[in-house]
C-alpha cells in the first residue's frame, strides 16, 4: 500500500492534465473541423441560448460560440507557446551565461538588463510596442516574450549558481572543460525540471495576457476569435444574454486552471523532498 502511494501520480497532476489535454484537443481538432465557420455571421440567430444546433449557443452576431472558443483556444495557445518559447530561449542563455561568470561585469549587466525588463508589466510593454507599430497578434507575441525573458533568466542563473559550488563542476573545470560546455553538460539537465514547471506557469500566464490584450483591443484582430476579444465584444449584453461572456471566461479560467495544476502536479512529482513525505 505504502509503495503504491509513493508511486501513484500527484492527483493536481492528473486533474492538470485532463483539463489542459481538453483544451489542447480543441485546439488541435480547430485546424481540421469546427461546427460552423467562425467568418460567417447569422445575424437572424443572434444571442440564441445553448441548444441541439448551437451546444453553446450564438454571439451578438450569430456566430457558433462553441466554433469561437475552439479557434480562440487555439489562438490564445499559439500566442502563449511562442512568447513562452521566446523567453525560454534568450532567458535561459542569459541565465547560465551569467552564473558562470558571476561576479563579473558580464553578470551585472545581464541581471540589471531583468530589473529593467521586470519595471515595466508586460501590458505597458505591449501599449508601448503597439504605439509604435500598432495592434497585432505578433506584437502581443513580443510584448509577452520580452517579459518572460527576465523570468527564466533570473530562475536559470539562481538554479545554475547553487550548482557551480559543487566540486564535480570544479573538477571539471580543472580538467580543461568550459564555462558554457559545462553549463550545458552538467548544469542544465539538473536545472531541466525547475524550467519545466516555470515553463507551464508562465504559459498559464501567457494565456491569462493574451485574454487582456485582446480585451483591450491590443492584441489578437479581427477577424481572428480571441477568448478575450469575446468578452470584450459581448460585455455590454452580459444583461440580455450572459452565456456571451460566461463561457468565454469559463474557458479562460479552466485553461489557466488546468495549467496551473499541471505546474503545481510536476513540482510535487519532481520535487525529491515531497516525493519522500508522499
Amino acid at each position: 500500500m505504502a509503495a503504491a502511494r509513493r508511486n501513484a501520480l500527484p492527483l493536481s497532476l492528473m486533474l492538470g492534465l485532463a483539463l489542459t489535454g481538453l483544451f489542447v484537443l480543441l485546439a488541435l481538432v480547430s485546424f481540421f473541423w469546427t461546427p460552423y465557420d467562425v467568418t460567417k455571421l447569422d445575424v437572424a440567430h443572434r444571442m440564441q441560448l445553448p441548444s441541439a444546433l448551437h451546444w453553446l449557443g450564438t454571439d451578438n452576431i450569430g456566430r457558433d460560440i462553441l466554433a469561437m472558443i475552439m479557434v480562440g483556444t487555439r489562438t490564445s495557445i499559439a500566442v502563449a507557446l511562442v512568447a513562452v518559447t521566446v523567453g525560454v530561449g534568450l532567458g535561459l542563455p542569459l541565465g547560465l551565461l551569467a552564473a558562470s561568470r558571476h561576479g563579473s561585469l558580464l553578470d551585472e549587466v545581464v541581471m540589471r538588463s531583468n530589473d529593467l525588463i521586470f519595471a515595466f508589466p508586460s501590458l505597458v510593454i505591449a501599449i508601448l510596442i503597439t504605439a509604435v507599430f500598432g495592434p497585432s497578434a505578433f506584437n502581443a507575441i513580443l510584448a509577452i516574450g520580452i517579459f518572460n525573458i527576465p523570468v527564466f533568466a533570473r530562475l536559470s542563473r539562481g538554479a545554475a549558481l547553487s550548482l557551480w559550488q559543487l566540486d564535480y563542476l570544479r573538477f571539471a573545470q580543472t580538467a580543461g572543460k568550459g564555462a558554457m560546455r559545462i553549463s550545458i553538460e552538467h548544469i542544465l539537465p539538473n536545472i531541466l525540471n525547475v524550467l519545466i514547471v516555470q515553463m507551464t506557469i508562465q504559459f498559464s500566464l501567457g494565456i491569462l495576457a493574451e485574454s487582456g490584450l485582446s480585451y483591450i483591443g491590443l492584441g489578437v484582430q479581427p477577424p481572428t476569435p480571441s477568448l478575450g476579444r469575446m468578452l470584450a465584444d459581448n460585455r455590454t449584453l452580459t444583461a440580455l444574454a450572459p452565456h456571451l461572456t460566461l463561457i468565454p471566461g469559463m474557458a479562460i479560467v479552466l485553461i489557466v486552471l488546468g495549467l496551473n495544476l499541471l505546474g503545481d502536479g510536476l513540482r510535487d512529482l519532481t520535487d525529491p523532498k515531497l516525493a519522500r513525505q508522499r
